[in-house]
C-alpha cells in the first residue's frame, strides 16, 4: 500500500485547500495518509524562495486565485485580515496534537479558523480554543508546544532534503508534488504505485 505525505503550514491557503481533499483521495486509492506539519518560512529560507507576499503582483493574484479555488471546491473561505502571519506556535501545537492522537482534527479546525473564520492563529488563546474544540486540553496543549521545536525543525529540514520548496508539498514515496493543483498527478502516482 502506497503512502501519501502532506507537508503543510497553516499560513498557506493552498495547503488549506489540499487538506480538504487529501483524505478522500487517499480513500479512493487505498493509500495511507500522513499529515506532516512543517514551517513554510523555513522551507522558503532554505531554498532561497520568496513568499507570494514578497511580490506585489503575485500577492494580488493570490487573493483572486484563492477565491476561485474556494468557489470551485465549495469550501468556506475568507482571506485573513492579517496575512502572512507567524505559524511557529500553531505548527508546534499541531505536533503536540499529533502525539495526543488528534493531529488531523486539530489541523482541520486550525485551517478553518484561519481561512474561513479569520481567527488569529498567533494568539495562544485562539489555539487553545481550537484544541479544546477537538477534545484536547487546549491550555495544556499550548503550554506543551515549545517542547516540539526540534520536531518542527526536523520535519521542515526533511521536506527540504527531499526537494520541497513550497506548500503544500506532497510525497508519494520519493516523488514530490508541490501545490494543491497537483492532486490529479498525486492520484495518478498513487494508482501506479
Amino acid at each position: 500500500m502506497a503512502t501519501l505525505e502532506l507537508f503543510y503550514d497553516f499560513v498557506s491557503p493552498y495547503s488549506y485547500f489540499a487538506s480538504t481533499r487529501v483524505e478522500a483521495l487517499a480513500a479512493r486509492t487505498g493509500a495511507t495518509l500522513r499529515f506532516r506539519p512543517f514551517l513554510l518560512g523555513g522551507v522558503l529560507k532554505a531554498t532561497d524562495n520568496k513568499a507570494p507576499a514578497d511580490t506585489p503582483a503575485k500577492y494580488a493574484h493570490l487573493k483572486v486565485d484563492t477565491a476561485r479555488w474556494a468557489k470551485r471546491l465549495g469550501v468556506p473561505f475568507r482571506f485573513p485580515t492579517v496575512h502572512p502571519f507567524s505559524t511557529v506556535l500553531a505548527m508546534r501545537c499541531a505536533l503536540a496534537a499529533e502525539v495526543r492522537g488528534q493531529l488531523v482534527p486539530f489541523t482541520h479546525a486550525a485551517f478553518r479558523a484561519a481561512w474561513a473564520e479569520d481567527r488569529d492563529l498567533t494568539k495562544p488563546e485562539v489555539l487553545a480554543g481550537i484544541a479544546s474544540s477537538v477534545g484536547l486540553d487546549g491550555p495544556a496543549l499550548v503550554a506543551a508546544a515549545p517542547d516540539f521545536k526540534a520536531a518542527l525543525v526536523a520535519n521542515t529540514e526533511e521536506a527540504v532534503r527531499r526537494g520541497s520548496f513550497g506548500a503544500p508539498s506532497l510525497f508519494v514515496g520519493d516523488e514530490l508534488f508541490v501545490g494543491n493543483d497537483r492532486l490529479d498527478f498525486v492520484e495518478e502516482a498513487l494508482r501506479g504505485a
